[in-house]
């Protein structure tokens, strides 16, 4: 893991869960592969095993990660498609209607919006 910069916006718990998300959407993560211990992680980041733990558990709820016992915590397999479906779910429900609303303020249709960009405005 990389050096995280944690903020007072939310838990820290959460936050390390969702740097463990962006790892395994940007492929630092694969499937198979194994999370650091929580030990490791805790004494790297001076965090409380407990925060770890909590990180951890919510990513097992979730069926991101699995528990193998005596080995650790590793990524199923199918985590990269649980993410990014549920990231195109959530793009959909709550940020695509924003840039629908946008598209219909500013009064443009599509042949506008698939125009490539950088046209040089020739009319």
């Amino acid at each position: 893991m990389t050096a995280i910069q944690w903020s007072d916006g939310a838990p820290i718990y959460r936050q390390l869960k969702d740097r463990v998300i962006a790892m395994m959407l940007d492929g630092v993560l694969k499937p198979g592969d194994a999370l650091p211990s929580v030990r490791q992680v805790a004494a790297e980041y001076q965090l409380n095993p407990i925060t770890v733990s909590r990180a951890y558990q919510e990513l097992a709820d979730e069926a991101l990660v699995e528990k193998r016992r005596g080995l650790g915590m590793y990524v199923t397999e199918e985590a990269a498609k649980k993410l990014l479906a549920s990231e195109r779910e959530r793009f959909l429900r709550e940020e695509w209607p924003l840039v629908l609303e946008r598209i219909q303020r500013l009064g443009l249709d599509m042949s506008e919006l698939l125009k490539p960009v950088g046209n040089g405005g020739a009319a």
